[in-house]
């Protein structure tokens, strides 16, 4: 279509903005539009100066006009969007999309565009259709009940809702295996008969050594008989088809069914308990309430940790990640922005609720921030009667709010490039703000019609990150950057901001500051770990100095532990998930852990009330409900983790291909065993404990007997795979064991193939 200023936008019929992939769906219409906003128009016709038409269908299979050849009636479907240019891609009776597999070798299969209208013979077409899957004179076309298609009108008609179909060359069907019939018609199915192959068969069955063997076909509508079922008792029901990132999947139903009361329970989940702390990515994210009660977010979820009752209240109105926080002067009010989602129900907004009652008092700004809100501040006079938001969209766009109301005072584009990494209202004056970031420290004042006007700083330093803000009593502004300086700015008699005063604190980065009420400046640093007390009524002299351990990391977040007092106890949030208590003068305990990458393995203990946990950062911990019994660190990334039926032994699978068996008493680490080179992604013990299967990147499951309660492996077999493992599990009996690929295919194992052992053909000592 000629479209003056081009494709630009994709709607979907009733007016939705179509913004990824995943989004389109088979068989359905969309329009292409020059211009952002949707026009309501009867698409399919000529209407004005928009143009809606379905893509242009001749005599060849193609949707596009070219010259006749017998490959015109075959389109490949990786052709099919610059094939049909223009607004519409649904099915129509003149063409088909299918699937076609070579009933040879399951694993050559394609998705063609056929035109129904085609005056090319329906054999030749066939014989076409033989080329794209790479066979010669293919002649028949059938479908998965073993019922040939011959002719155009069969496939516009009676096979209408069949979409997959085999093509091969012989006079008769290859007996698959039993499959559900897609379509409505007569069921012909041919029986297996399992037989012993002579030793000439074998020979012609032997692979290549560098060709690995298929752990499952292809196609994931084939469905085997067990010997205690009839065909009738397999074919009896249809499968559910489910699309799954743009591919069309098939599971069957069991064959032993749920009870008849298949209602869901009156019971819902409740959350119980968050473990863990995020401080690795965030900014600010630790405070006090008068309570005692210790805030900070994970996630999308506020927690309201209380130490002396060993108890957690939660708030959980967001539905995405907090992404800052901040809490009212009168401490009786908390808000807390999210990013955005993909919906309408998780757009980017600010939601105000009480840390009392937990209940939401106001929401601020939905569907005004593009991305998410990257600072968050109340204003410190009036009572916090504004509140301050920066977008984290393409403009930075800084903005003002009288929250009761949800009314916008004003707002500024900031024109930054990086993300802002805070702001703040001065504390003595509610129009003037400070937004800070990298390469960014900018005074702003609103003035009563709205506008914002910048501050001009008198040699402002060239510094690379502002990191965090504070103000002494009579106003003056303290940074910190990630240059390891202090840095003291002061407002000269004409309202312009000049340094006073810088001193270099830290070796490097300063993530963290706090003013007490005595006048005293704590500085955390995130590279040499230290926590520095500074004076600020004598000259910012040095008062002391502690340092962190290297297992907890460097300082994320500070905040008092009784504010108000001066009794220099503190809390402290690292950059490695944890936060400890202490004070300058005694060392610092950790109260809360949690680990500092992504967390990959989780193993519930096979009879108490245990489990464990194991992630990238090379930590494996044990949980009692709430408590901590033991971490231990070793020497791999952990990303599968499992215990042995006995609940003696731990067991955890590594990216490097290692099995670490561990002690689960005391989490000592007893043994490794190398597996492969591949990530060792899932693993589980068969119910009896004598056998352990674990599952690789590679497709391949590996089999180890087990003995010794579970501290002693030899390799019994190794069964090969083509697509990644993501998760199995056994049968109760121990005879079947299931895995699940990560293109979302089930594959199920019996014992035969588990127990069997065949010879090696992969070089690495089976």
């Amino acid at each position: 279509m000629d479209l003056p200023r081009g494709a630009r936008y994709l709607f979907s019929m009733d007016g939705a903005r179509v913004v990824s992939l995943d989004q389109l769906e088979d068989d359905q219409s969309y329009v292409v539009s020059s211009y952002k906003s949707f026009k309501n128009a009867n698409y399919g016709k000529k209407s004005g100066g928009w143009n809606s038409t379905t893509a242009p269908t001749t005599g060849s299979g193609w949707s596009r006009q070219s010259s006749m050849s017998r490959k015109q009636s075959v389109a490949d479907a990786n052709e099919l969007t610059s094939a049909t240019s223009g607004l519409n891609i649904t099915k129509s009776s003149t063409t088909r999309v299918i699937r076609i597999i070579n009933n040879f070798d399951h694993t050559v299969q394609c998705r063609v565009l056929l035109n129904l209208r085609t005056t090319q013979p329906f054999e030749e077409v066939i014989e076409d259709l033989g080329h794209v899957l790479k066979m010669n004179n293919a002649k028949r076309m059938l479908t998965v009940s073993n019922q040939e298609v011959r002719s155009f009108s069969q496939l516009r008609n009676e096979f209408s809702d069949v979409d997959t179909f085999y093509i091969t060359s012989e006079s008769r069907v290859l007996s698959p295996p039993f499959r559900r019939s897609r379509s409505r018609g007569a069921l012909a199915v041919e029986p297996i008969i399992n037989t012993v192959p002579t030793k000439a068969e074998r020979q012609r069955r032997a692979r290549s050594k560098s060709r690995p063997r298929a752990l499952y076909a292809a196609d994931p509508d084939i469905v085997k008989v067990p010997p205690d079922y009839t065909v009738l008792d397999v074919m009896k029901e249809e499968p559910i088809r489910v699309q799954i990132r743009g591919t069309r999947k098939t599971f069957f139903p069991p064959m032993v069914h749920s009870p008849a009361d298949d209602s869901p329970p009156d019971k819902r989940l409740a959350l119980n308990w968050v473990y863990g702390y995020r401080g690795i990515d965030t900014k600010r994210n630790l405070w006090v309430l008068p309570t005692g009660e210790l805030m900070y977010y994970v996630a999308a979820v506020a927690v309201l940790y209380d130490r002396d009752e060993e108890s957690q209240r939660h708030y959980i109105g967001h539905t995405e990640d907090i992404q800052c926080m901040d809490i009212h002067p009168s401490k009786e009010m908390v808000a807390s922005a999210q990013k955005a989602g993909r919906t309408r129900k998780t757009q980017a907004h600010i939601r105000i609720w009480s840390p009392e009652t937990l209940y939401t008092l106001y929401i601020v700004g939905n569907g005004e921030f593009e991305e998410g809100v990257s600072a968050l501040a109340f204003s410190q006079l009036t009572g916090g009667n504004y509140l301050l938001a920066v977008d984290c969209g393409r403009e930075k766009m800084l903005s003002v709010w009288q929250w009761q109301w949800g009314h916008l005072l004003g707002k500024v584009a900031t024109m930054q490039t990086e993300d802002i990494l805070g702001a703040s209202f001065h504390p003595l004056d509610d129009n003037l703000m400070i937004t800070y970031g990298k390469g960014h420290l900018t005074f702003w004042t609103r003035r009563k019609d709205g506008f914002f006007e910048k501050i001009d700083i008198i040699k402002a330093p060239s510094r690379t990150v502002i990191t965090s803000l504070q103000f002494e009593q009579e106003g003056d502004v303290i940074t910190a950057d990630g240059d390891g300086f202090i840095t003291i700015y002061s407002v000269d008699s004409d309202g312009a901001y000049y340094v006073r005063m810088e001193f270099e604190a830290h070796n490097k980065g300063i993530n963290a500051l706090i003013m007490l009420p005595e006048g005293t400046l704590l500085s955390g640093g995130e590279k040499d770990r230290k926590i520095i007390a500074w004076d600020s009524l004598q000259n910012y002299n040095k008062i002391t100095e502690t340092k962190l351990t290297e297992v907890y990391g460097g300082v994320r977040s500070l905040y008092p532990q009784r504010p108000g007092r001066n009794d220099g106890n503190i809390y402290v949030g690292t950059i490695k998930n944890h936060i400890l208590e202490g004070s300058m003068q005694r060392r610092f305990n950790r109260i809360i852990f949690g680990h500092s990458k992504q967390l990959w393995g989780l193993a519930v203990h096979p009879d108490d009330e245990l489990f464990a946990t194991a992630g990238y950062d090379k930590n494996i911990s044990l949980w009692k409900r709430h408590a901590l019994l033991w971490s231990t660190q070793i020497a791999y990334e952990c990303v599968s983790l499992t215990f042995h039926p006995f609940g003696t032994a731990l067991v955890a699978g590594s990216v490097e291909g290692y099995l670490i068996i561990l002690n689960a008493e005391n989490g000592s680490v007893v043994s490794s065993v190398r597996v492969c080179g591949s990530a060792l992604t899932c693993m589980g013990f068969n119910p009896a404990g004598d056998t352990i299967a674990v599952g690789s990147q590679n497709g391949s499951v590996y089999l180890y007997r087990v003995s010794r309660d579970g501290f002693t492996f030899k390799k019994s077999n190794k069964i090969r795979g083509v697509q990644p493992l993501v998760h199995l599990d056994w049968s109760t009996d121990g005879n079947y064991l299931q895995t699940v690929t990560a293109e979302y295919d089930l594959v199920f194992l019996g014992r035969q193939r588990i127990n069997t052992r065949k010879k090696c053909i992969c070089n690495e000592g089976c």
